[in-house]
């Protein structure tokens, strides 16, 4: 084990007071914010803006919806069409579900691992504004019809430019926080103390890690061929082809994996006592992350049809790998959160917006493996069909909630200040009927073989009212993240949230174990971990209550 301090002077003009805030007005403040190293801070910038992007990929899911309701013609015009499924899906998952949860990540792991900084804090914020500028031109590219089968060039060029640097800030941020779980841990804090959350911190980055590279050069590769000729790759319309399987399972799992950490640690937290077979979880949170070989391999790993009837060579060549990329992430999904339910069920929990939150998002994340497994099996006759659409958003959204969740709980310890569980809660269920209503109709629809990126179709079955379903989903997720955001906003800024304390949540880990809102350098001692749950070790009950 090695226990790094990272040595980084706080950056940006001001000057720093007692309590740890700069003062020298807002220019020093706006100085402070646009330079700064304290993770937190970083955390911070990459979920609000990643919040904002969600409001507006949210709408979009809207206008798709309603699209679809009327099946016999195009409401939005029929070239335009394309652009924002695509607007959709890259923004959906670069914009929203990877940053959020990886920006959660960076402002509370190293609290939680007793760290005073994070590992290459220079490197994270570099991350930060390279993944902003690209998020940005992906935006503006797509926009202007440059997105995948777009009709502008040289905006299919600026797209393909972008999406490297969205992918660049990703990988720079996550090997930050990847660093830091292997190197600043608190003296005693072996990888078996390590807690929930930070370990699927580190499993979801080194996912990243192992995958974007792998984007980034067929990204690289696009771009070469159509600034050419345009004859390798097949040019604008091929590009979905060759870097849609960084945006569709598995592996949007590995973007979910810290949604099974999050759920894990406010599920021990609100049990009030040692979550049994930790290590158990650890395994589980582990294989959720396996997909992220699906992701370097650039393959689905589907059953063909009629497999049946093959012989037993050609059977194991497809049921292998389906199994290694589908079933054990979906074993590792249920591993997490049946330990969870069975410390609910054994304790007397206090139901709060986190735990709503956090089980619900993880619950959710694994209804898409489980739908997903099912659609990879030729038999099925799935493939093209929306099936593959609602599976995806289970995944996004369920990851969505679970990071909702992680704010909740986390706040107090960013602001000093709660969101009131009274308020969360019916948020919690909203979002959680809402992601369900956006989701599972399009399984329906799947197997009624209504097409992917569409708006023009015709089957048997009231494909009206799926598609109603549908838009409704996303219109109550646009009122799920609407209304927390006002409630966040409310109480962290002080005025109407309560105070918190240190330790809330009489949680279990490091990061109560210093002030709320937390200094600067988050700890005034390095602290010795003897357990899993240190905190636990130092309160009259010892966790066995």
């Amino acid at each position: 084990m090695t226990t790094i301090d990272p040595q980084v002077a706080a950056a940006g003009a001001g000057v720093a007071s007692a309590t740890g805030e700069r003062t020298g007005g807002l220019a020093a403040s706006l100085a402070d914010w646009l330079t700064t190293t304290d993770h937190k801070k970083i955390g911070r910038l990459y979920v609000g803006t990643s919040l904002v992007l969600l409001l507006a990929v949210a709408g979009v899911g809207t206008l798709l919806g309603i699209e679809r309701i009327d099946a016999t013609k195009n409401i939005i015009d029929a070239d335009a069409l394309p652009q924002l499924f695509s607007l959709y899906r890259v923004v959906l998952t670069f914009g929203v579900v990877a940053p959020f949860l990886l920006g959660l990540a960076i402002a509370i792991v190293p609290l939680q691992l007793g760290a005073r900084a994070i590992a290459f804090p220079r490197l994270a914020v570099a991350g930060f504004w390279t993944w902003l500028l690209g998020a940005g031109l992906v935006v503006g590219a797509i926009a202007a019809n440059g997105g995948p089968d777009g009709g502008d060039a040289k905006m299919v060029d600026l797209f393909l430019a972008a999406h490297v640097l969205v992918v660049i800030g990703l990988l720079a941020s996550a090997i930050s926080v990847a660093a830091s779980v292997l190197t600043t841990r608190a003296p005693g804090m072996n990888m078996r103390r390590v807690p929930l959350f930070a370990w699927s911190a580190l499993v979801g980055s080194l996912g990243l890690v192992l995958m974007l590279p792998v984007l980034a050069g067929a990204l690289v590769l696009l771009y070469l061929d159509h600034r050419g000729g345009r004859t390798t790759f097949g040019g604008n319309s091929g590009i979905n082809g060759w870097i849609g399987f960084a945006s569709t399972q598995p592996q949007t799992f590995v973007y979910a994996v810290p949604a099974f950490g999050i759920a894990a640690e406010v599920i021990a937290t609100a049990s009030r006592k040692r979550l049994a077979l930790r290590g158990f979880a650890l395994a589980g949170i582990g294989l959720v992350g396996v997909a992220a070989i699906a992701g370097v391999s650039q393959v689905s790993a589907p059953l063909r049809a009629n497999i049946t009837h093959r012989d037993l060579g050609p059977v194991l060549n497809d049921v292998v790998p389906y199994a290694l990329f589908n079933l054990l992430p979906i074993l590792g999904a249920t591993v997490v959160l049946a330990l969870g339910l069975l410390a609910l069920a054994t304790s007397r929990p206090r139901i709060t917006a986190p735990l709503l939150f956090g089980f619900f998002g993880a619950g959710l994340v694994m209804v898409g493996m489980l739908a997903n497994a099912v659609f990879l099996v030729g038999d099925a006759h799935l493939a093209g069909t929306v099936f593959e659409e609602g599976t995806w958003i289970y995944v996004c959204y369920g990851s969505v909630l679970a990071g909702l969740g992680g704010i909740a709980y986390w706040g107090p310890k960013l602001w000093g200040r709660r969101i009131g569980d009274a308020k969360a809660i019916p948020l919690a269920l909203l979002g959680a009927l809402g992601t369900v209503l956006a989701s599972l109709p399009y399984l329906v629809a799947g197997f009624a073989k209504q097409p992917a990126a569409s708006g023009v179709f015709d089957y048997s079955g009231p494909q009206n009212v799926w598609n109603v379903l549908v838009t409704v989903g996303h219109g109550l997720m646009v009122v799920t993240v609407v209304g927390f955001i006002g409630l966040a906003l409310a109480a962290f800024s002080g005025g109407d949230g309560d105070h918190a304390g240190d330790d809330p949540w009489d949680g279990q880990t490091l990061e109560w174990a210093t002030a709320s809102p937390a200094p600067d350098r988050n700890f005034a001692e390095v602290h010795t971990v003897a357990s899993p749950e240190p905190l636990l070790d130092l309160k009259p009950t010892g966790g066995k209550a």
